[in-house]
């Protein structure tokens, strides 16, 4: 009997079984999602979208981003990429318009001198200066590149002593270096003469005397201006003079050089 009553089981769960078969199918659903994320998960499906946008399709109407597509290896001296960032240049200290202005401050000696134009003091005029007062030597067959320097490295540290004995509120050596580089300007024009024409005569030694009395006039009258040393300027330029005296001598001779 007990094999009749798990025969009938066993039927009717097989009937059970196929039953529900027929029956459409139901997915499974273990929670309500929008129960457990309140309107978060449309948030974040929106914003993911977006980015995906934006980096997809750069060009979109839609997209506001500040950085720029890649270029070619140039734009790695650029600020392109970065907005307010300011130029290369700028951030190394090399501004050409402060430069002109301060050149334009040599060539015309007898303009009043603004006593804050050095507050923006550079390296960059200077260093050109002297790289091309050199070269023009080099052209003219004085290879002096070391007594220039040298020279200059000197001078700049002597006159950096004089002048905070001199003035009660004192200067830096990066201005001086800078003032006496920007003056040197005419100097670089003597040079510029040189390979055209010998200085080693008597229009060499006017131009070169000329030179000399350009730039001391120059330079004192910013050391002046800057240090406010008005009753002071002869002193400040008798050894600025020298100091250019110097270098109008390496445009006039070849220093250890065979004539």
């Amino acid at each position: 009997m007990w094999q009749d009553n798990a025969a009938y089981a066993a039927s009717s769960s097989q009937n059970t079984y196929y039953g529900r078969g027929n029956q459409p199918t139901v997915p499974l659903q273990f929670y309500d999602q929008s129960s457990f994320y309140p309107g978060s998960r449309s948030s974040l499906e929106g914003n993911a979208a977006a980015a995906q946008g934006s980096i997809v399709q750069p060009g979109a109407s839609g997209y506001t981003g500040s950085i720029q597509p890649a270029g070619g290896w140039w734009t790695a001296f650029g600020t392109g990429g970065f907005e307010g960032e300011p130029p290369l240049l700028e951030e190394l200290g090399i501004n050409f318009s402060h430069i002109g202005a301060k050149s334009m401050t040599v060539l015309n000696p007898f303009r009043r001198v603004n006593e804050h134009i050095m507050d923006d003091a550079d390296l960059a005029g200077p260093l050109i200066f002297c790289f091309c007062f050199a070269t023009f030597l080099l052209f003219s067959g004085k290879p002096q590149f070391g007594y220039i320097y040298g020279l200059a490295l000197l001078g700049s540290i002597s006159l950096y002593c004089l002048l905070n004995l001199m003035s009660e509120q004192g200067i830096d050596a990066y201005r001086v270096l800078s003032v006496l580089g920007y003056c040197l300007l005419p100097m670089v024009g003597v040079g510029a003469l040189s390979v055209i024409i010998t200085l080693d005569g008597m229009l060499g030694y006017l131009l070169s005397s000329l030179s000399i009395v350009w730039c001391t006039y120059a330079a004192s009258g910013i050391f002046v201006a800057v240090l406010r040393m008005s009753d002071q300027r002869l002193l400040v330029a008798y050894p600025v003079g020298l100091l250019y005296g110097c270098f109008a001598l390496l445009s006039v001779f070849n220093v250890g050089g065979s004539k």
